[in-house]
């Protein structure tokens, strides 16, 4: 097939068809609407697989919701979780018996194996052990990215899946995301002919900065994980899946460079709620974002009588680090960050995360030998150099942007239906995102981070 052919049969909108109603279940951490398409039910196992949930937070519940919408395919059977209330409300919604709640996760593993697979949504620093020992008990395993914090860890993880036959899905959830999946279709297809180089752009969006590494549970690299990986991974990953070639060298810089000491205004505090001089105008008010916006309250563990809320969340601003001055917290994350890639056969790749844009999502630029790609996960535009047509792949439909509905371009619900999927037919081979294919992301980020740290140009040897 040559390349105008294969543009004419992609044609029209990336994805169409039929699309399932909203559901209470369908939503993100966010709580933005998952607005999904008629394909994701195209396997339905001839009974649900089962699960247990480690970590009943906001990625256990994506996850947890598909199985509440969809109990043919998935029933959770239990759940480990130290927080009381976020374990009482998992167990409600996915009728969990009282004997299978657990605090911790290690209690699981206390019993004897009573499930098909477990989901591990713990912390980033509390993957590792869980999936060892799952793997160890026989469980097949949906693993949140990132795989850990450690290169070793990670390697110790791929080593113990080949050792014990069991099926390990990383969340990688862009390769999932149907934008993301037709620019990779029209790269790989020849439409834009051989593909040179790539410049890709992750923004965070300033708030959302502010919001997960500046305040949040990813503040502190050295307790959690470098933002490379933390947020990052996904757009190795999905760099490298594009390119379908492994990626050789990386060279890597970036900074904190403003959430700091040296530039806290005149007049700040500590809080921002002990008489701050700039809260009002301040973009990063905790005040402003929680209490006012009403703005990313998932961190919150809200009463459900919304009566209650403001006084429980001005308590949480009173007494947890969402609500401390963003120049006054002991963060140490990058709030930019470039990396130089170079990828077998000489095609190259420029990737910049960068707090401080006013949207999040990711924009890309694809350039080929006969043509050009450029997206910004709403919209594809394929120019064709020969003939000098331009072609639109559009997303919206029903008057909302299914790929921008949630900050994973669709890509959460599609990934548990794959799992399901592998899991249910015990083959590894029907995921697009096992463990073999998710480590090289990881490793990059670990060699992008040496890079960074000792300015160097860093070999990647997976």
């Amino acid at each position: 097939m040559d390349r105008r052919e294969s543009l004419r049969l992609m044609g029209g909108a990336l994805v169409g068809g039929t699309f399932y109603p909203w559901s209470p279940h369908a939503r993100n951490e966010h709580g933005e609407p998952l607005i999904l398409p008629d394909p994701l039910g195209r396997f339905t196992p001839a009974e649900p697989i089962t699960a247990i949930t480690l970590g009943a937070g906001s990625r256990g519940n994506v996850y947890g919701g598909y199985a509440a919408e969809y109990p043919d395919q998935v029933d959770i059977v239990g759940v480990a979780e130290p927080i009381p209330i976020r374990q009482e409300r998992y167990a409600r919604l996915h009728d969990i018996a009282a004997d299978r709640r657990f605090v911790t996760w290690e209690h699981v593993f206390d019993r004897p194996r009573f499930a098909d697979a477990v989901i591990i949504t713990t912390p980033d620093d509390l993957h590792y052990g869980p999936c060892m020992r799952a793997l160890e008990m026989g469980y097949d395993v949906l693993l949140e990215k990132p795989i850990s914090p450690s290169e070793q860890e990670c390697r110790d993880i791929l080593e113990r899946t080949h050792a014990t036959g069991r099926i390990v899905a990383v969340c990688h959830v862009l390769r999932y995301a149907p934008y993301f999946v037709k620019m990779r279709e029209l790269m790989q297809s020849g439409a834009i002919g051989e593909v040179v180089s790539i410049q890709h752009l992750e923004p965070i969006e300033a708030i959302h900065m502010s919001h997960s590494y500046v305040r949040g549970n990813w503040h502190d690299s050295e307790a959690t994980t470098p933002i490379i990986l933390a947020k990052s991974c996904h757009d190795l990953d999905i760099l490298r899946w594009m390119i379908g070639r492994p990626a050789e060298r990386i060279q890597a810089f970036g900074e904190l460079s403003w959430f700091t000491a040296d530039n806290a205004p005149e007049g700040s505090t500590a809080r921002c709620m002990d008489g701050c001089a700039v809260e009002a105008e301040c973009p990063y008010s905790a005040l402003r974002i929680y209490h006012r916006d009403r703005q990313r309250l998932y961190v919150f563990d809200l009463p459900e009588d919304r009566s209650e809320w403001d006084g429980a969340i001005l308590e949480y601003l009173r007494t947890t680090d969402y609500g401390r001055c963003v120049y006054r917290m002991d963060n140490d994350q990058p709030d930019h960050y470039v990396t130089n890639l170079q990828f077998a056969g000489g095609v190259t790749a420029s990737f910049s995360m960068e707090a401080f844009t006013p949207f999040g999502g990711r924009r890309t630029r694809v350039m080929g030998s006969m043509g050009y790609i450029e997206g910004d996960m709403t919209r594809l535009r394929v120019v064709d150099f020969p003939t000098r047509t331009t072609q639109d792949f559009e997303s919206a439909t029903l008057g909302v942007d299914q790929f921008a509905a949630d900050g994973h371009g669709g890509g959460d619900w599609r990934l548990m239906a794959n799992f399901v999927e592998a899991v249910a037919t015990q083959d590894p081979t029907r995921l697009t995102s096992t463990i073999d294919a998710s480590i090289e992301s990881h490793v990059m980020g670990f060699a992008a981070e040496r890079s960074r740290r000792a300015h160097t140009v860093e070999a990647i040897r997976v």
